[in-house]
């Protein structure tokens, strides 16, 4: 499939003519040369060459100034910057024809090693390791005669490919993008966002790793030791990149280096800078919970619209805890219970009516921090941490129904769409390391996601409910709380960041201060009244002051001593304290696994809403100091092993197990996987190929049209349809359902969708439809208050969902399960765990398909320009663009747009035929 050529340079930002031409022609003179030496052999390979995986766009995030100059001049690219985006992008045309023997041509060959005749460049950044670099996708291949070698080569290959990224996380993680890459209003809406979540100061990254050193054993002193080595070899790079003038071309037009004369630094990276950035990373990806003020609100509205008993009802229906229809990952009967509702909530600090206020973080702005607009671009996204990650997804199937009897996987993480990756693939070979894969870039000293010698692994985004909102109350003034029993004052954490323009950012110079104050039980988000009581709600996460934890888990997967069975790979994400499902396979076995640091909750404690700060209510356990409290065990975590399927994404995990937040109920995207695969696994017989097909497939299948519309149509269909535009409209919508749903092209590269007039009408229709079917019943305060809790819609084209415009990830968040629920409690069907009311029509079948007529006629009539509306890289009323994925840049290169595919980022497919 042909990619469209972008319409925009990046956020970068626009250089003049004159100053481009005259930095393209110095820049060309800065690039160095790539040592070549001969190839080693790799050590021996189980997979038998059956191991693939994808990461786009490519795996060179690095450019230098010529390289980004003649990228905005004349639209080139540096070598292997998006030459995994083609095949990535191909798949969704080609996989319906998809065999075992032609998987390559969409993924790559992730065997180990590289072939001879493969062989790109090898390099030696010192005697103890060598670097190897394939010549179809430039992935280094590290290996070492010495573990040090082999961390110390991780850290230089991680800076040949991702220095510029690692160094703006590093500073995100601090709360300090503004000062380091310019003022612009999304840099500051991003640091502003994170360090509202983990404002740590210099001493708590510190402290992460003297826990480690002191509490983490043998393998914790192995992990800082191979963290350091890791970090000299980021070092190396940066002094040699840094002489010989091929560093990142971002430093230069952020001010940081001057392009003529060389002078200027690029700060060596320090062992905190590696905690600050593992921050980053478990605020996006693993945690969970939170919310409990809004879950608070909404609740009390449910009670102000029908009364206490009764409002309690509707909200614990609409709440779903642990729906019986939800789709789980565990479903052999087997139930692990957590953060259920108590029997007799005991603590809770619901706030007032009205007194609910959100606690301010920026104080004293002047000049450009005064310049607010969103549309003001960044180095970053601004809105990275504000909107939900859609982190998925996995489909395992057992031996036992599988053509080979091995087991078979197709599984990845969903990370976003950027330029370049916040993954990066790798190779690790080393006394205790053997693995390929995906790492976080800058966090690199360890294959994170991918494969060892016999075995693969992946994840999932779990958020299963570890954070907890306590309500302190006030004593003295607004900074003094009460912490079990005694007045205390709170810690003040201050944030200044100043700047000034630059090449990549014409913002005028400015600065701001951020203040967070800060108690034992966590950061304050608000301040409100309870039965009187001045408090303030703070918000405290298991994993808090801890991120660095995980690290042990990671080494484990990485050693093929440690892990050799399913046993030891759920012994070793055990270690991992973010919340993640994690599934495995090997040639024998399959396996899954639910980690994170679930603290055991006092009795009475209802986790969906806000506690008293008060030794009653606080985690058993609990230590204020540390952060550390009693855990639920192993065995109370969702697990399994040899199932005859898995899928999850990011669905609920485990009968009894409480989901963090609403929408895991009857309708559930992680359907569109079940339906597939328990199919396939019925029949027997499954190949890569087919589980591959089955993914691609629920991939660009529009969730709403597969498994609410047939619904709707029945009550719709109930009596002739006489109105001539309705009638269009049912058969257009008719026609799609009957053709599967999906949201693809006619034929490749065309752009445009087959069905487009229905799939137009149903996503105009599904904001009407919801707001017409539940608003008359809730009221409007309620349905506010519940379209808080939930989006309403997440289709790929629905900026105003959760995860934004061109995200790829959709159909995770939205309201399908109460309509299903609702609409068969009218059709007079069995619902499992129904809807407290029936609220279509007031439950009567004619009201209800009046309201469906009405709403889809309102429908049928908004224009695609609407629907659609167009934005900075797509025209009004472009169907194909609205739904498309940008690779957002995060640097100084831009790659193209690809048709949707709601699939994982990084994504594997293994079946390994032999075991060690």
């Amino acid at each position: 499939m042909p990619l469209r050529t972008p319409r925009r340079i990046g956020r970068i930002g626009t250089l003049r003519t004159a100053t481009a031409g005259a930095l393209l022609a110095l820049a060309a003179t800065l690039v160095a040369p790539v040592p070549l030496a001969a190839h080693a052999a790799d050590p021996g390979d189980y997979c038998a060459g059956q191991c693939a995986d994808i990461l786009p766009p490519g795996e060179n995030g690095n450019a230098t100034l010529a390289d980004i100059l003649a990228n905005k001049a004349l639209g080139t690219r540096p070598a292997h910057t998006s030459d995994q985006l083609g095949p990535y992008a191909d798949l969704a045309n080609g996989y319906q024809n998809l065999t075992d023997a032609t998987i390559t041509s969409f993924f790559n060959d992730s065997s180990f090693g590289v072939p001879p005749s493969q062989v790109a460049s090898v390099s030696s950044p010192r005697s103890d390791v060598t670097i190897t670099r394939d010549k179809k996708t430039g992935v280094p291949h590290i290996k070492g005669t010495t573990r040090q070698g082999t961390e110390f080569g991780a850290g230089y290959a991680a800076a040949q490919d991702r220095l510029w990224l690692m160094d703006l996380f590093r500073h995100v993680g601090r709360g300090e993008l503004s000062s380091f890459a310019g003022g612009a209003a999304a840099n500051r809406g991003l640091e502003q966002e994170f360090w509202r979540q983990a404002p740590y100061t210099e001493a708590d990254l510190q402290s992460q790793i003297d826990q480690l050193a002191n509490s983490g054993g043998a393998r914790g002193q192995q992990a800082l030791a191979d963290a350091q080595a890791y970090i000299d070899g980021i070092n190396a790079y940066i002094s040699a990149s840094k002489s010989g003038r091929y560093f990142p071309g971002e430093y230069v037009l952020t001010g940081h280096v001057d392009a003529i004369t060389n002078a200027g630094t690029i700060d060596p990276f320090k062992l905190t800078d590696l905690i600050a950035l593992a921050s980053v990373v478990g605020a996006l990806f693993g945690t969970g919970g939170g919310g409990e003020v809004q879950s608070a609100l909404s609740l009390l509205a449910a009670q102000q619209q029908y009364g206490v008993t009764e409002g309690t009802k509707v909200w614990e229906s609409f709440r779903e805890r642990d729906d019986p229809e939800a789709t789980a990952t565990v479903h052999d009967g087997t139930s692990f219970p957590y953060a259920g509702k108590p029997a007799g909530a005991q603590g809770e600090a619901l706030p007032d009516a009205g007194s609910v206020v959100a606690e301010p973080l920026v104080y004293d702005a002047t000049g450009g921090a005064t310049q607010t607009t969103t549309a003001s671009p960044g180095v970053l996204p601004g809105n990275l941490f504000s909107t939900k990650k859609g982190m998925s997804n996995a489909l395992v199937v057992s031996g036992a129904h599988t053509a080979s009897g091995h087991p078979v996987a197709v599984f990845g993480p969903q990370t976003g769409y950027f330029a370049p990756q916040l993954l990066m693939l790798q190779e690790l070979q080393g006394p205790g390391i053997s693995a390929r894969g995906a790492s976080f870039a800058g966090l690199g000293m360890y294959v994170e996601l991918g494969r060892g010698q016999d075995y693969a692994w992946s994840a999932t985004s779990a958020s299963q409910d570890v954070t907890d909102t306590y309500a302190v109350e006030l004593c003295q003034d607004a900074t003094h709380y009460v912490f079990h029993g005694n007045c205390v004052a709170m810690e003040k954490l201050e944030r200044t960041n100043s700047w000034k323009p630059t090449l990549a950012d014409s913002t005028a110079a400015g600065s701001y201060r951020m203040q967070i104050w800060r108690t034992a039980y966590g950061p304050v988000e608000y301040r409100a009244t309870v039965g009187g009581k001045a408090v303030a709600y703070t918000q405290l996460r298991s994993s808090y002051r801890h991120e660095a934890d995980s690290i042990l888990g990671f080494q484990e997967l990485n050693d093929p001593g440690f892990v050799h069975d399913a046993a030891s790979f759920q012994r070793a994400t055990q270690d991992i304290n973010y919340t993640f499902n994690w599934f495995y396979a090997d040639s024998r076995h399959t396996a899954y696994y639910n980690s994170g640091t679930n603290p055991v909750r006092a009795d009475g404690v209802d986790a969906s809403f806000p506690v008293w700060a008060q030794a009653a209510y606080d985690w058993r356990g609990w230590d204020p100091v540390t952060n550390t409290a009693s855990y639920t065990p192993p065995s109370q975590h969702p697990q399994s092993v040899d199932q005859d399927y898995y899928v999850s994404w990011n669905n609920k995990q485990a009968a009894g197990y409480t989901s963090a937040g609403f929408g895991n109920g009857a309708v559930h995207r992680a359907d569109l996987l079940d339906d597939r695969v328990k199919a396939l696994v019925h029949t027997g017989g499954v190949t890569r190929s087919a589980l591959v097909k089955a993914m691609d497939d629920a991939a660009l299948t529009d969730l709403r049209g597969e498994d609410v519309l047939p619904e709707l149509l029945q009550v719709i269909n109930s009596a002739p349809v006489t109105d001539p535009q309705e009638a269009t409209a049912v058969q257009q919508l008719t026609a799609w359902s009957g053709a599967g749903a999906k949201r693809h092209e006619t034929s490749p590269g065309s752009h445009t969708y087959a069905n487009a007039d229905a799939v137009r009408v149903m996503d105009a229709w599904w904001p009407l439809l919801v707001q017409g079917e539940f608003q008359p019943g809730l009221g409007g305060g309620l349905y506010t208050a519940l379209t808080a809790d939930l989006t309403v819609d997440e289709s790929p084209s629905a900026g105003h969902g959760p995860t934004g415009s061109h995200a790829g990830s959709a159909f995770q968040y939205g309201w399908w399960s109460y309509v299903d629920k609702d609409i068969r409690q009218v059709l007079g069907r069995p619902v499992g765990g129904p809807l407290a009311r029936t609220y279509c029509g007031g439950g009567q079948a004619s009201a209800c398909r009046d309201v469906l007529l009405n709403t889809l006629k309102q429908a049928a009539a908004v224009p695609a320009t609407s629907v659609y509306p167009g934005d900075d890289g797509c025209g009004a009323g472009d169907q194909w663009c609205a739904d498309s994925i940008v690779q957002r840049p995060l640097g100084g290169v831009t790659d193209d747009r690809i048709s949707w595919q709601n699939r994982p980022t990084y994504q594997q497919v293994v079946e390994f035929p032999s075991h060690r």
